[in-house]
């Protein structure tokens, strides 16, 4: 599924096949656009962070926005993969041992794309925090949402990363992503 698709999924009430885990991605990329705008924005004067390092900033952001569209996208394939384990037969005890361990899979994929996603929106939410009050202040309302949107962006991966941890049975997993959850978690 490309990036339109996704979108236009995102946006239709009738289909089931992108959720919140997509939306979430969708909002921090949002975030590094806006926050971006800020820092080039507060290039011509000095307000507390230099020209240079706003420029890096507004580099890193760019680079986070094009890897959470990317993580749009393989969120709502990772909800895929769920949807088509659930739908393997179940008559033999074979089949069933088989379901249970790709349902199991499919909880691993469906926790690791909002994970990712995560990280990086927490990653936007860093930056906008580390640049509040040091950006032009004509702009702050935009870096308020931006920063705002990173956190409903994390929080909200997050929220489908707890979804999926049911279907995950691997103990090792379960504490990898608990522990993401803890220290990502934005209050």
């Amino acid at each position: 599924m490309d990036f339109k698709s996704v979108l236009d999924l995102i946006l239709d009430t009738d289909d089931v096949t992108v959720g919140g885990g997509s939306a979430s991605a969708l909002a921090g990329a949002k975030a590094c656009g806006l926050i971006g705008m800020v820092c080039k924005l507060s290039t011509k004067k000095d307000f507390g962070i230099d020209a240079d390092k706003q420029l890096e900033y507004a580099k890193e952001l760019e680079e986070i926005r094009d890897k959470l569209l990317k993580g749009v996208v393989e969120d709502a394939n990772a909800y895929g993969v769920i949807r088509d384990a659930y739908k393997l037969p179940k008559e033999t005890d074979e089949e069933k041992e088989a379901r249970k361990k790709a349902i199991a899979n499919a909880g691993v994929v469906g926790a690791t794309s909002p994970m990712n996603n995560a990280k990086l929106c927490r990653r936007v939410y860093e930056i906008g925090n580390e640049l509040n009050g040091n950006t032009n202040p004509n702009c702050q309302s935009d870096l308020d949402i931006g920063i705002e949107l990173a956190k409903i962006g994390t929080n909200g991966c997050i929220l489908n990363i707890e979804a999926n941890l049911p279907l995950v049975k691997d103990e090792e997993k379960i504490k990898e992503f608990n522990e993401s959850v803890e220290t990502l978690r934005i209050n």
